[in-house]
């Protein structure tokens, strides 16, 4: 397993000034899409630089294009509407607060209008210093957040039904982006209706137990896994507890899924949420089967205060008691800018986040 990447990055980055000015204007009016396109091209460029400045092991275009990390589905598929789901959010200051989700639900029956991550698998294979991945949201996710009761029901009988087109599109995305060789494709968080007390979106049960219902979703997301495995392909889930602005959206591990996910979902890879004590401890890495690699988050995004290398030595040896260490890996818990307005850090404390990332990995598996 000499091949692992030991020092990963769930995939977005700070917006600079530049491209958050420049998205707004073009909704004005104000630009034009090519010179938009410019803009964020000149932004990949430097956070690509950023990263291998950084040496982190795998490259990302920072989600530069998107407005949130599940938006470019939504952007490629007639059928949605403006309408919402409602998220309840916790700051770090303590207080909470509701606030319309990013993510858009279906009202009409969805129809696919151009590729997912065309736009952004082909500037990185031109551009990236290295190997790079792609990230999309799972079908698990997007069927919960773009399913609404009242609204989506109109058109679709249940979650299930709509689920079935989705994962349709993300199959053939996944598909087309193997065939062109990209070699790490990541689903976001497919599985977070299942952490603990947590969901990010209720899980619409249909009548099912939660078993039952994480039954169905796991070989729903096998369905993907299955079509586009192939020899030097990386296939991968990212699960955490929620992240927006530095805010988190629920408390819960990976306990009551752990188990189900590792062993029967068709991955090689698991990045997961391990940088506070809502995510719970390591002990669900016991269920982990031979051959598949759990990446720690253990290195917040949420705040600039940077982490004693020593610390986090401290918890990757408190991990591989409960996994063996050549299956670990460490990353940070989340994305910088999971939505455009990104974290409350700056772009130096992102930097050092990343470079703490590496050099912790090379002291422990050289």
């Amino acid at each position: 397993m000499a091949d692992i990447i030991r020092h990963d990055q769930i995939g977005s980055f700070l917006r600079p000034t530049t491209v958050l000015d420049a998205r707004l204007a073009f909704a004005e009016g104000g630009i034009d899409e090519e010179q938009l396109r410019a803009i964020e091209d000149e932004a990949i460029i430097d956070i690509l630089q950023m990263q291998h400045e950084a040496g982190i092991g795998i490259y990302s275009d920072g989600e530069m294009r998107r407005l949130a990390w599940m938006s470019g589905f939504a952007d490629a598929v007639e059928g949605f509407t403006e309408g919402h789901r409602m998220m309840h959010w916790h700051n770090l200051d303590g207080s909470e607060e509701d606030e319309e989700s990013l993510s858009r639900v279906a009202g009409a029956r969805i129809r696919q209008l151009r590729r997912l991550t065309g736009d952004e698998s082909s500037f990185l294979k031109e551009h990236s210093p290295g190997p790079f991945k792609i990230t999309m949201p799972s079908p698990v996710s997007v069927a919960a957040s773009g399913f609404l009761v009242g609204v989506t029901d109109q058109v679709y009988a249940d979650r299930a039904e709509f689920q079935k087109d989705v994962l349709d599109i993300v199959r053939g995305e996944m598909i087309t982006l193997a065939d062109e060789g990209v070699t790490y494709i990541q689903l976001d968080e497919g599985f977070t209706g299942y952490l603990g007390d947590y969901a990010l979106y209720p899980v619409d049960l249909g009548g099912m137990t939660k078993e039952q219902a994480l039954q169905a979703d796991i070989e729903a997301e096998n369905s993907l896994y299955d079509a586009v495995k192939r020899e030097g392909l990386t296939l991968a889930m990212h699960v955490c507890g929620g992240n927006s602005r530095s805010r988190w959206a629920g408390t819960g591990g990976y306990a009551g899924m752990a188990e189900h996910i590792f062993n029967e979902l068709h991955v090689d890879r698991f990045l997961l949420e391990f940088d506070s004590e809502r995510a719970g401890t390591f002990e669900p890495l016991k269920y982990l089967p031979k051959g598949k690699v759990v990446v720690l988050g253990i290195v917040t995004t949420k705040s600039g205060e940077l982490e004693d290398p020593e610390e986090l030595l401290r918890r990757i040896d408190e991990a591989s008691k409960y996994a063996p260490l050549d299956q670990l890996a460490i990353s940070p818990q989340c994305g910088f800018a999971s939505v455009a307005d990104g974290n409350l850090i700056s772009e130096e404390e992102q930097r050092l986040k990343l470079e703490v990332v590496v050099d912790v990995a090379r002291r422990v598996w050289g």
